[in-house]
């Protein structure tokens, strides 16, 4: 968070939602036509029953999303727009946040509007954490053009070849795998 700004200044600011509320309270707040930003990332569940990869959409702060205005102006419709538990303050004053975090999160978005976690780069040493080639390491060559799957140099004690596997089950070697 940032120090002090002026308050007819717009800044972005964190908004705390109701629960489950982040994409309402983005729709509300650009009905007043503010900028607003809720963060997405893209979750890997494996269905119970078949085992199929299923994805599903969640916030990257969930209960959080950011609005760009001016306190002067617009605090008190922000603060009781539906949705809205209240604006992020410290001290009893609404903290902004700085424009370079927002900018180095929106940095970080792909073409499909979700928030890429796992920076992969040719060379990374990576794990496969499930499915026929779970615990094995291998070299991060590419994403597909996909950017669903990736290929991966895979060398064991009698083979090296080349597999391409879903970018969601691997993960840069030496993370903490959950």
């Amino acid at each position: 968070m940032s120090e002090e700004y002026p308050e007819e200044q717009p800044a972005w600011y964190a908004i705390y939602t109701k629960p489950m509320a982040e994409s309402r309270v983005e729709s509300n707040l650009r009905a007043w036509r503010l900028e607003t930003f809720a963060p997405k990332i893209k979750v890997r569940h494996d269905n119970q029953f078949t085992g199929k990869p299923v994805y599903v959409t969640r916030p990257l702060f969930p209960r959080y999303t950011f609005a760009r205005f001016s306190l002067s102006g617009l605090m008190h419709k922000v603060t009781f727009t539906r949705g809205v538990q209240n604006i992020v303050s410290f001290g009893g004053r609404p903290a902004a946040t700085d424009d370079q975090i927002i900018e180095l999160i929106k940095s970080q978005v792909d073409e499909q509007g979700y928030v890429r976690m796992d920076a992969l780069r040719h060379g990374d040493k990576v794990l496969i954490k499930s499915g026929p080639f779970k615990d094995l390491v291998g070299i991060f060559d590419s994403s597909l053009n996909d950017n669903e799957r990736v290929s991966i140099l895979l060398t064991t004690v009698s083979f090296q070849n080349r597999i391409i596997v879903e970018r969601d089950l691997v993960t840069r070697a030496g993370e903490l795998v959950t």
